[in-house]
């Protein structure tokens, strides 16, 4: 066994998978995570890997890119994908959690692992030995400043923002339907809520996003207020045009309401938030209004006249560093050897997507430290064609990437079909990983068992 010493630091998705595939390979690891000593303007506990915005893992579809993505890190062994798994909720096509249930399970995998030791203390300053850092959005001011100087660059930064959850025994079901897109999914689960909207309704929400007050950015923020496109408050779409939310989070698509049989207008769509079916959070409602103003407009979607909501939506700062100019795609700090960057921080965007770099830099930590060449996936794979456009990309207007065929190169035949098109990424993606684990000489790769993504 190797006892040399690394540190990660960020007890979040990242970090945890990152520490976890270390210490598999033999290694010590410090992971130090600064809750509950300090906490964030986000997080409600002290648990490793605790959720703050979606529930959902992402798509559990193979010809789906966050799909892919799943099945990917299945094939790599990922200890959160195995987590997300055992604390599963149905929601479909997609890997949705109990929240509280799966920081609990990765908090106690962790704990248990006898080469980890969680250290419960603010990072302040970059340790000149081992070190990964994945510290996420919420990075501390102090170490910020610690990463700002070594890096030698300006912060780039945007606001991500948290959907409303609702107490299910709240909504009006006389009104909502239980339905996925498509009839995709067991509807007697309640997988999806949907509160539809005739046109008059959802005329008249919009008019109340438009006229709502929002909370103030401090004088910092105000200089320069990055959103993220993938997730933008509804009042920031709404500003966009009249009709932009009925072609994106409202879009009806796939759902008809019963009680008149046709596609409504518009649908305001629900998931399932915990296990036992109490709470369901808003899909695709990151706002930043005013709570007063907030709770006003909701209750005119149609069946939450009277919702009790359990948390209002809000946002939080958001940064990460410019890793076209920083990073390599093994996640290694181009200006220091043992120096490792993972998850939101890194510029990937999503849950799965932070828990991939998270595990690439575990790995190739691990490599360095043992004298082996470092792991650059294919671009051809989800997980390296993400690690590609991160390190790859305009560094002047570098931007946050999620999981998407759109980053995967075209296949050597041009398939028109869109789906089987997918499909076929999704055969050469597979293919490739599969091979480029078989030709690495990693132990736990090789003789632990496949994280295997069940799909509906």
């Amino acid at each position: 066994m190797n006892k040399q010493n690394v540190t990660v630091i960020g007890g979040g998705l990242a970090g945890s998978e990152a520490a976890w595939q270390l210490a598999e390979r033999g290694f010590q690891v410090d992971l130090y995570e600064m809750r509950p000593v300090k906490t964030t303007g986000a997080h409600v506990t002290d648990r490793l890997a605790e959720l703050v915005c979606s529930n959902s893992m992402g798509s559990k579809l193979r010809d789906r890119a966050p799909g892919l993505l799943n099945a990917e890190l299945g094939l790599l062994r990922s200890l959160l994908l195995r987590c997300a798994q055992q604390a599963s909720v149905p929601a479909g096509g997609a890997l949705a959690v109990d929240r509280e249930i799966f920081a609990q399970v990765v908090t106690e995998a962790i704990h248990s692992h006898p080469s980890i030791q969680v250290i419960r203390e603010e990072m302040t300053t970059l340790p000149t030995t081992p070190t990964i850092v994945a510290t996420g959005p919420l990075t501390s001011p102090a170490l910020a400043k610690e990463i700002a100087k070594l890096t030698s660059e300006d912060y780039l930064y945007f606001y991500d923002a948290i959907a409303p959850i609702v107490s299910a025994e709240s909504i009006d079901m006389n009104i909502a339907f239980r339905a996925s897109r498509y009839d995709r999914g067991d509807e007697e689960e309640g997988d999806y809520i949907n509160c539809p909207m005739n046109k008059e309704e959802y005329d008249r929400f919009v008019e109340a996003l438009l006229n709502t007050e929002v909370i103030e950015l401090r004088d910092f923020e105000r200089e320069d207020p990055h959103f993220f496109e993938g997730c933008l408050p509804i009042e920031q779409l709404a500003a966009r045009g009249h009709d932009t939310l009925a072609f994106g989070p409202m879009r009806p698509i796939g759902l008809r309401d019963p009680r008149t049989g046709k596609r409504p207008h518009a649908v305001v769509q629900l998931r399932r938030d915990n296990l036992i079916g109490t709470l369901y959070n808003i899909v695709g409602f990151q706002t930043n209004m005013k709570w007063g103003q907030q709770e006003k407009a909701l209750r005119l979607i149609p069946g939450l006249e009277s919702a009790e909501f359990m948390r209002m939506g809000q946002m939080h700062r958001n940064t990460f560093i410019n890793s076209p100019e920083l990073l390599h795609p093994t996640m290694q700090f181009r200006q220091r050897d043992n120096l490792f960057f993972a998850g939101q921080i890194t510029g990937v965007e999503g849950y799965m997507g932070n828990i991939a770099t998270g595990l690439i830099s575990g790995i190739n930590m691990a490599r360095f430290l043992q004298g082996k060449a470092l792991w650059t996936l294919p671009e051809t794979t989800m997980i390296g064609a993400l690690c590609h456009y991160v390190t790859h990309a305009e560094p002047k207007h570098f931007q946050p990437m999620k999981a998407n065929f759109g980053i995967l190169p075209p296949l050597a035949e041009h398939i028109k079909n869109k789906r089987e098109r997918y499909g076929g990424y999704v055969e050469r993606a597979l293919k490739d990983m599969q091979k480029e684990i078989e030709t690495r000489e990693d132990t736990y790769l090789l003789n632990t068992p496949q994280v295997t993504l069940e799909t509906p």
